[in-house]
């Protein structure tokens, strides 16, 4: 069955990206936490903080399924009377200015009727790259890197997720986005073109195509040495980062409403942050340039 393959997808790629963060970061290792969610199903956490390279990191799967919370229904527009869901989440906070922040989702989720009976289901997901100053080459190798999966499931996916990406990483109340996108998809259901397994190997690719997207960046980056203004600049970023996180994200809002693992879900967050009054930066500098991409999303792949 579809969600017996994904769940076990997940568990395995939750295994590979961390031991492969492990081993480039050569210092810290995942603590790894089971838990278990009232109504039904449960995840298997796992963090790392103050690597040599990685402040903080978070890699969790979870396996989720019972009744469907009113709010829920009222907010999804459905008469579903229980749900299952699946999926892997991660967000990697680097401490060097210079090296990206990255996050990715791939997650399945199934909706049945009072009689139990699946009434719906639909695969979700994506991978976006937060940067804190923007190294173009970097940006490259990053969408060149998802298109060349996407392309494997048809050319039309990552200019058509691209979009949607760039839309949705997007903090409104600011007018810029929180980083310089990557891909992102939803409510992917069978169509004329694709059945529910065509759109699961599709959202398979997209995550093994993470570990080879963003990890060459890092060992281009983690060298580079940096001060305590671009320290600072950093800091600033991520205040947007949390913003978005608690104000627009889907997943946070799902887990938190769905009687989540709060400290699974908020794992997401960066362990150091600033929200200074006002802050501008100075006209012509590397960081203004990195402001003026976020205000307009830019094709990185032509």
């Amino acid at each position: 069955m579809i969600k017996e393959k994904f769940t076990q997808y997940i568990r395995d790629l939750q295994d590979e990206i961390c031991l492969a963060l492990e081993k480039l970061d050569g210092r810290a290792t995942f603590t790894e936490d089971h838990w278990e969610r009232p109504g039904g199903g449960g995840g298997r956490s796992r963090v790392l903080a103050n690597g040599s390279i990685f402040e903080k990191g978070g890699v969790s799967t979870s396996v989720v399924h019972g009744e469907m919370p009113e709010q829920l229904k009222k907010n999804m527009k459905t008469e579903g009377q229980a749900f299952f869901a699946c999926g892997l989440s991660l967000v990697i906070h680097p401490e060097n200015p210079f090296v990206p922040t990255v996050h990715a989702n791939y997650r399945y989720f199934e909706m049945y009727n009072e009689t139990g009976e699946r009434i719906d289901g639909w695969f979700g997901g994506g991978t976006d790259l937060t940067p804190y100053y923007l190294f173009e080459e970097d940006a490259l190798h990053f969408h060149e890197t998802q298109k060349t999966y996407a392309d494997r499931h048809g050319a039309d996916l990552y200019p058509l997720f691209k979009k949607q990406c760039d839309a949705y990483f997007r903090n409104h109340h600011r007018e810029e986005a929180r980083g310089i996108g990557g891909t992102f998809f939803d409510y992917l259901k069978p169509d004329a073109q694709r059945s529910i397994e065509d759109w699961m190997a599709f959202v398979m690719d997209m995550g093994y195509s993470f570990l080879p997207g963003y990890l060459p960046i890092v060992r281009q980056r983690m060298h580079m040495p940096w001060n305590e203004e671009q320290r600072y600049w950093q800091e600033l970023r991520r205040g947007r980062y949390v913003e978005f996180n608690l104000v627009h994200d889907r997943g946070t809002l799902f887990g938190l409403k769905t009687n989540g693992r709060t400290e699974s879900i908020l794992m997401s967050l960066p362990p150091r942050v600033r929200w200074d009054y006002n802050v501008a930066p100075e006209a012509g500098s590397e960081e203004a340039r990195l402001l003026a991409v976020l205000k307009q999303p830019k094709d990185w792949v032509k």
